[in-house]
């Protein structure tokens, strides 16, 4: 009874905080609940059997195996529970998606008792979360004769699963909730400083954007009973930044449906919009959950006679508001026309792109993966019985033209297509499956991916998925409770699934707390590679790389398979040369400045960014494929030169190697794998079989955009403009200023030198500044805190052994310790140099925070509001985001340098250089490599 006794003590605890009892996974606790319920004189048997029937988690949680067990037995007439027929426990049954439960439903119905059998095939017909082993299972019986499994498979390739489901409603009516004016974060939606909570769904819900606007949710939904709360993000664009699947979450909590009436605080079907419609990993998130994501294109830029925007005194269009969506408003979604309409039926905006037939098919089914699952099914079915399958489902959007070269996307997703017929090439806007070659997993996310693993009844990692890596750098700041509690199962969880896991669950090796990215950039050794990762900066300087919600990852895994549209390109070039006292992280901005400036609009919006910039090495590259997150980009594509691509690649395995020798590979040897996989394509590029990827010559782009070097005269920086009249120009990452904008004058309360956008030479020039200045002025005396996270522990590894970090460490206040790693967040910082664990640190803003209120210059990507600062009543909170020697001058400073200042400082310090791959490519790379 122990475990019962302090589930209840958990309830009252939970009570206090206005939260119901939290669903169980734990199966020694329902064993508990078992013994009571079959013990009718028992206390508490009321609330054990309402525990086992509502609030019992499903998949193949250990709850849910032994729970199975149950119903099994109830079935088969072996247990008698009064209020549980065997009626009901089919149904219970057919709510728990699949494993435990599937496994009962194939023993019940490959059984001998005919009557029992029949009524599990009729369920079976309904799940479509089956794996090898349980299809095998229905093949073998059906090969034996078994009238069961052959009328299973029957439904089965006819889809029955999917078209015996309630079709989509033709109108949905809605009444609109603005959630905030501009773009907004996910961070609104899901704090990053509430990470640890994320796979408690109740609990997290209650961080959603605030306490009014859910009582505001909640106040409409009572006056509005047959209608949904549209959720929109006014003169903005939906879902920016990452968290995203705990943000649908939280978003369908309140506004959703409920999945399953078994199955606790797991809703579907949010409805969301945006002036700008749904940013695209966003948008993949909500069809996860078979929601709706709308582009209103309420606001329209004002133009003159010639079609010409007309600026205000600013330089920004002036925008229009075509209708209104305030707070209340009424509207009606009609599906079946496509249309957005008003009250009064009157047509507002055209809606088609959110109703396409797979959109739709996602929304029918109350989500894609059980479309994901349902075609595997379908397909597998047929093929056992030798027919073909019923045509059921939307078929792929396959799109060819004639005559047209193949974008460098194009060609990576043709070579990685699945269930293409007849060898025909696709081009952008095909709807394709697609393998999966590397798959990441980061740690505030993880634990929901280990969620969705066991809800889809997923146990092993797809064979065909070429390396996952389960990371630890979110929580690497700070080993405080939450992450004592959260982490240590999460990396069991993973490493028992197949993925190579920053800590160890055995603790052989040293736990590695890298920042995701950069491991997944070392791990994927094929340019051709498609890498799926549940961070949006899932950005690499090799293949193609898609930041995903935490399902989608989870699908991967399982799967080894995504389905999503060819994005179209932007091809990005450079010319002229950089300046000498320029760093690369400044034409990453200045790139961004001058597309908006060439092209009006965000072109890179929802587009793979194709960047030429092939002279430079994997770590550096990394620097522009890293901030096309940001750019609002889908994904980035690196064309790299024959010989730098080599050179990467020996890079990348020398650091698989160092994880091989921490002990870090598995019993399927996956390091090791990649290292051979590593070598033959160094031998294919070598040999001129295969060389680097690059663009067909009549390829089609959406625009190209040339970027000016010599345009690039002084450091640029990415500011928030907190302060901006227009709330929806606040927090973007459009407003690029040179330096010279501050006048030299502007107050720097804390430097961040770290997180993903950070490589070995940024580090390097730390130490090489505070050279520079303690041999000019005897010392280094820092007017703000300036606080270094080196991305890697190898980085780390490296300077001490170049000599780099000695300087480091004479100037650092703290140095991290991982025997004694800090237990608590820093609150207070002083005017040193603090020398932090690698991991994300103030980036992820989940544990460590500038203090609210400051002025903090980063060399990372996030400026959302709350994210790296928070405000006070006082003043807002500011992340600037700059180069590594503007943010070093500046935290000594105290206040941004001027540009005359800054050249000064970095004359004769070796910055990250770049030179367009066709003017001098070897004087591109840094001695710093």
């Amino acid at each position: 009874m122990s475990l019962y006794t302090d589930y209840l003590t958990e309830i009252e605890t939970r009570k206090g905080e206005g939260l119901h009892p939290k669903p169980i996974d734990d199966g020694a606790l329902v064993a508990e609940l078992i013994a009571q319920i079959e013990d009718t004189g028992r206390e508490h048997r009321k609330d054990s059997l309402q525990f086992f029937i509502y609030n019992t988690l499903p998949g193949t949680t250990s709850a849910a195996g032994v729970k199975a067990q149950l119903l099994k037995r109830i079935i088969l007439g072996d247990a008698t529970v009064a209020e549980i027929t065997p009626a009901f426990a089919f149904e219970l049954l057919s709510h728990m998606k699949g494993g435990p439960s599937v496994e009962v439903l194939l023993d019940l119905a490959l059984g001998g008792d005919a009557a029992i059998a029949a009524q599990a095939g009729d369920v079976l017909k309904t799940q479509v979360f089956l794996y090898d082993a349980d299809m095998a299972r229905l093949g073998d019986a059906y090969n034996a004769g078994n009238s069961v499994a052959t009328d299973v498979l029957e439904s089965y390739a006819k889809a029955e699963f999917f078209t015996k489901l309630p079709a989509v409603d033709d109108e949905v009516k809605v009444v609109t909730y603005i959630a905030a004016e501009g773009d907004i974060s996910t961070d609104l939606l899901s704090p990053g400083n509430q990470a640890h909570s994320r796979s408690d769904r109740e609990l997290h819900g209650k961080c959603m954007i605030s306490p009014e606007a859910q009582a505001e949710i909640q106040a409409l939904q009572a006056q509005h009973p047959d209608k949904r709360v549209m959720l929109i993000a006014e003169k903005g664009t939906m879902g920016v930044g990452s968290s995203r699947m705990s943000g649908v979450n939280n978003v369908a909590l309140w506004t959703g449906k409920q999945a399953s009436p078994y199955v606790p605080f797991v809703n579907i079907a949010p409805v969301v919009a945006g002036t700008n419609g749904i940013s695209p990993i966003f948008a993949t998130t909500v069809d996860v959950t078979g929601g709706i994501g709308l582009n209103l294109k309420n606001w329209v830029k004002k133009t003159d006679e010639d079609g010409k925007p007309i600026l205000n005194n600013d330089g920004n269009p002036i925008l229009e508001q075509k209708y209104s969506v305030e707070t209340g408003t009424v509207l009606t979604i009609d599906a079946k026309n496509k249309k957005l309409c008003d009250e009064s039926g009157k047509e507002l905006v055209d809606i088609a792109a959110a109703f396409t037939p797979q959109k739709v098919e996602f929304m029918k089914a109350g989500g894609s993966y059980a479309i994901v699952f349902g075609k595997k099914l379908q397909t597998f079915a047929a093929q056992t019985l030798g027919i073909e399958p019923t045509p059921v489902f939307a078929p792929n959007k396959e799109l060819s033209v004639e005559g047209q070269g193949l974008t460098a996307v194009e060609k990576i997703f043709n070579r990685n297509a699945v269930g293409v017929l007849g060898g025909k090439t696709l081009h952008a806007g095909s709807d394709v499956r697609v393998r999966v070659n590397i798959v990441g997993s980061q740690d505030t996310t993880g634990l929901m991916t280990a969620q969705e693993l066991e809800a889809m009844a997923a146990t092993v990692i797809s064979p065909i998925v070429d390396g996952a890596y389960q990371s630890g750098c979110h929580t690497a700041s700070v080993w405080d409770k939450k992450a004592q509690a959260n982490i240590p199962k999460l990396m069991k969880f993973m490493n028992n699934f197949g993925v190579i896991t920053a800590r160890d669950p055995k603790g052989v090796y040293h736990s590695m707390t890298d920042v995701i990215h950069k491991v997944l950039n070392d791990i994927t050794v094929d340019d051709w590679a498609i890498i799926v990762g549940g961070d949006s900066h899932t950005r690499m300087s090799k293949g193609v790389a898609f930041g995903a919600d935490s399902g989608t990852v989870a699908l991967a895994l399982a799967t080894g398979e995504a389905t999503m549209p060819i994005p179209q390109s932007v091809k990005v070039t450079f010319k002229g040369a950089m300046q000498p006292h320029m760093d690369f992280r400044d034409v990453v901005h200045a790139t961004q400045a001058q597309m908006l400036k060439q092209c009006g609009d965000n072109v890179f919006q929802g587009r793979v960014i194709e960047v030429h910039i092939g002279t430079l090495l994997a770590d550096q590259a990394f620097t522009f494929t890293d901030w096309t997150a940001e750019m609002k980009a889908k994904a980035s594509i690196c064309i790299s030169q024959d010989d730098t691509l080599i050179d990467s690649l020996e890079i990348a395995k020398s650091r698989i190697q160092i994880m091989i020798d921490k002990g870090m590979d598995n019993a399927a040897g996956t390091l090791a794998g990649l290292i051979a996989k590593a070598n033959a394509r160094i031998a294919e590029i070598r040999s001129g079989e295969k060389p680097a990827l690059a663009p067909d010559a009549n390829a089609k782009y959406f625009a190209e955009v040339v970027v000016d070097l010599d345009l690039i005269d002084e450091p640029m920086i990415a500011d928030p403009d907190v302060n901006n009249a227009d709330v929806s120009k606040r927090y973007t990452h459009d407003t690029i200023r040179p330096v010279s904008y501050y006048g030299g004058t502007k107050k720097v309360d804390l430097g961040f030198v770290g997180s993903c956008m950070v490589h070995k030479g940024d580090i390097k020039i730390v130490a090489q500044m505070l050279k520079r200045i303690e041999k000019a002025q005897g010392k280094v005396e820092f007017k703000a805190p300036l606080v270094v996270a080196a991305p890697t522990y190898n980085i780390i590894d490296e300077l001490k052994a170049e000599g780099d970090w000695e300087i480091l460490q004479k100037y650092s206040g703290f140095e991290f310790d991982d025997l004694l790693p800090k237990n608590a967040a820093r609150t207070e910082y002083e005017n040193i140099l603090y020398l932090e664990r690698p991991g994300c640190n103030l980036c992820m803003g989940n544990q460590e925070k500038a203090a609210k209120g400051d002025t903090v210059l980063a060399t990372s990507t996030r400026l959302f509001q709350g994210r790296v600062v928070e405000d006070t009543a006082e003043k807002k909170g500011e992340s600037l985001l700059a180069s590594t020697p503007v943010v070093v001058l500046s935290a000594i400073l105290g206040r941004t340098p001027s540009a005359d200042e800054y050249k000064a400082a970095v004359e004769g310090i070796e910055l990250t250089k770049f030179a367009p791959p066709l003017e001098n490519p070897g004087m591109a790379r840094s001695v710093h490599f």
